[in-house]
């Protein structure tokens, strides 16, 4: 089977394609991926804290978008890793390289969250 990127779908059929195929990575990357259920687990319980937590929706909604920016890097960085497997799964230092930088991405991402939720939280207490 090969692409034809002349006969591409429009319009709602290609957001519906679009949909179905997001799902269908969600599926596997749950299925499959350990980090990608512990960052689910880590969003469940954000959720639940910024459900009860007594502040402000800005503060609520950059908490969230900290964990989705968490998600997000692991969804880029199984890519990564899933397209370097695809191409040949012989050892190579830019193989290599491409993964740890897709890891790299994923930590930058915890610590950016990390520095919201602190962030917030020393604001809450009124540290500062």
């Amino acid at each position: 089977m090969q692409f034809d990127s002349a006969n591409k779908p429009s319009g709602i059929n290609r957001v519906v394609l679009a949909f179905k195929n997001s799902q269908r990575a969600f599926k596997w990357l749950a299925k499959n991926e350990a980090a990608f259920k512990q960052e689910l687990f880590l969003l469940a319980l954000s959720l639940i804290i910024i459900s009860i937590w007594q502040i402000g929706i800005y503060e609520k909604v950059m908490l969230l978008i900290s964990v989705l920016f968490v998600i997000f890097a692991e969804v880029v960085n199984t890519a990564i890793e899933a397209t370097i497997d695809r191409v040949g799964l012989e050892i190579h230092p830019l193989s290599g390289l491409a993964k740890d930088l897709g890891s790299a991405a994923v930590l930058i991402a915890l610590l950016i969250s990390s520095f919201v939720w602190i962030s917030v939280f020393i604001s809450y207490i009124g540290y500062f």
